[in-house]
């Protein structure tokens, strides 16, 4: 799945402003204009489009996931992963919104998606572990969909209250 895509997933999810995003990636002392983010988060056939690198891609994870939960100073700086792989967005999105894998199981449900338990764990597991399962892209785009539908719904909720 293209990173752009990702991108504005997450952007919609959350409902993100292009400064936003790019203040996420400067909690990863990354910083992009504010043409770069507005061409990462553009559609392939409109004007102005470019793709999102794995690079990008890798800090505005790491990014997510300190804008949702907060920084831990008592971790190491994550390394940033060069090539970036639908298993290691999973990951990372798993990790911001602290998700366990039986909630991805429930995303992925909750959007017609059947997928078991085991497969979820498979899809979690180092490359090299015997059960290792690449995310495909359809896995990916339903889970994105469902999260978002979740983030909005509990979004919507809380401005309720």
């Amino acid at each position: 799945m293209m990173n752009n895509d990702v991108l504005r997933s997450v952007r919609y999810m959350l409902n993100l402003h292009n400064d936003q995003l790019l203040a996420i990636l400067a909690l990863m002392d990354t910083t992009l204009s504010a043409q770069e983010i507005a061409s990462f988060v553009k559609k392939e056939d409109e004007a102005g489009f470019a793709p999102c690198p794995d690079v990008v891609m890798g800090y505005f994870l790491h990014g997510l996931i300190v804008f949702k939960r907060g920084r831990d100073d008592s971790q190491p700086v994550p390394k940033i992963e060069r090539k970036i792989t639908n298993n290691i967005i999973l990951k990372k999105l798993r990790i911001a919104f602290s998700l366990k894998s039986t909630d991805i199981q429930e995303i992925l449900q909750s959007q017609d998606f059947r997928v078991s338990q085991p497969e979820v764990t498979a899809m979690l597991r180092a490359p090299g572990h015997k059960n290792y399962r690449p995310c495909g892209d359809q896995v990916l785009r339903y889970f994105l969909k469902g999260l978002a539908a979740l983030q909005r719904k509990s979004g919507a909720s809380a401005d309720k209250q």
